[in-house]
């Protein structure tokens, strides 16, 4: 049975977030855990390194023909990575 002042988990989680500041740094450590989700496993296969730093996603690819396609087709990685975290954490990536 639940009490007049009972908040779920998830309220509480978001609160938490909130009341220390922690929002931002736990989006951008959402965005790095989605990477190979989003982008697949042929691309999550040869990154060998990802970062966000000043609203920026730096992602370092191996094959150089990745990085060329997803270098056409950054402003929609863009726009899954904010869509899925719910804000505006990226604007911009650099391909490394």
């Amino acid at each position: 049975m639940r009490k007049p002042n009972d908040i779920t988990l998830k309220e509480g989680i978001d609160k938490m977030l909130s009341v220390y500041k922690l929002r931002g740094r736990f989006d951008q450590t959402s965005i790095v855990a989605l990477w190979p989700e989003i982008m697949g496993k042929a691309v999550a296969n040869r990154t060998t390194q990802i970062y966000v730093a000043h609203q920026k996603l730096f992602v370092r690819i191996e094959s150089s023909v990745i990085k060329n396609e997803l270098l056409m087709v950054r402003t929609g990685i863009i726009q899954k990575l904010n869509e899925r975290t719910g804000s505006e954490v990226i604007t911009d990536i650099v391909f490394l």
